[in-house]
């Protein structure tokens, strides 16, 4: 039954950050990393586009999670600047439910290209003679549509839940919006709401990890039975760009889950901390690792820089 103190929101004001030290500082922080995250994945996708010959599968999905970290990101980094160096505390109603559909989106999303990706690379190590027929560019941008498809149907389904909730109060104990701060608001039981976000937490933590798992261990097979040394410096080096990516991804949510199977108590400002850093370094760090250790788009990269200071003396 509803709770009789239920009220229509229009807006909800975030008090997360309210007890945090300070704030200027840590909003100037988020900024430039926001910042860096938009300036290199948007340089990664310029990158690939301007050389045809980079369109192939494995940098489409690198274009994929570039786009993906942009809007994943923005969903949360412009809210936090605002309210950290703007003092802007307040949202409506609507752009915080559009908000925590983005976030949530792009979270899915970024699990799924990345298990894409695993699968690329192991096609590609152990197939190499039948990549590019098994793994097209149509095929590859099939299945990049579908999970973005897959990951709105979730979503919808998510926001609809939140939708039909009462809400008691406008206020937000966090510094952003997402599922699990819109529950804890309403006017309800939270517990009973949380089955759908743990059963999609076990399935992107508990099915789409083991399968990332898989495919490196076999690559592995595929590495040892190399007989040159340089081959298997090559493969192992197309997959550690990879492994960090995936492990900057996933460790975030195993500390989550770890202290909270421990018993671990957090108060809101640890808990704020937490979501922040899983929500930045992933996104922070994909594209400066890709950039840094793909050999194909640091030189591309470098090439284009280099035109651009020749033309500049010009």
């Amino acid at each position: 039954m509803l709770n009789t103190t239920a009220q229509r929101v229009t807006e909800f004001t975030l008090t997360g950050s309210d007890d945090q030290p300070n704030q200027q500082l840590l909003g100037t922080l988020i900024l430039i990393t926001y910042l860096v995250i938009m300036i290199s994945n948007s340089t990664n996708i310029c990158v690939v586009a301007s050389d045809r010959r980079l369109f192939t599968p494995m940098y489409i999905f690198i274009c994929n999670l570039a786009a993906v970290d942009i809007t994943f990101t923005t969903s949360t980094g412009t809210t936090l600047i605002g309210l950290l160096l703007l003092g802007i505390r307040n949202i409506s109603y609507y752009e915080c439910i559009s908000r925590m559909f983005i976030y949530h989106l792009g979270d899915i999303c970024i699990c799924l290209n990345l298990t894409l990706m695993a699968v690329d690379r192991v096609v590609a190590i152990s197939n190499p003679l039948r990549y590019h027929s098994i793994l097209t560019n149509g095929r590859t941008l099939a299945l990049i549509a579908l999970t973005w498809l897959l990951a709105i149907v979730i979503m919808g389904l998510l926001v609809g839940i939140v939708d039909s909730l009462p809400y008691c109060q406008p206020l937000l104990r966090y510094s952003f919006c997402n599922y699990a701060t819109l529950v804890r608001a309403a006017c309800v039981d939270p517990e009973p709401y949380f089955i759908y976000t743990t059963v999609l937490s076990t399935w992107m933590i508990g099915v789409h990890l083991p399968l990332i798992l898989a495919t490196y261990m076999k690559i592995i097979y595929t590495v040892l039975r190399l007989s040159k040394n340089e081959s298997r410096k090559q493969m192992i080096n197309t997959c550690v760009s990879h492994v960090i990516v995936v492990t900057c991804y996933f460790l975030p949510k195993f500390i989550v889950i770890l202290l909270t199977r421990m018993g671990v108590t957090l108060s809101l400002t640890e808990r704020n901390a937490l979501l922040v850093v899983s929500t930045l370094l992933p996104s922070f760090m994909n594209p400066t690792v890709y950039c840094l250790r793909t050999k194909e788009i640091r030189t591309r990269l470098i090439k284009i820089l280099s035109r651009s200071r020749v033309n500049a003396i010009k």
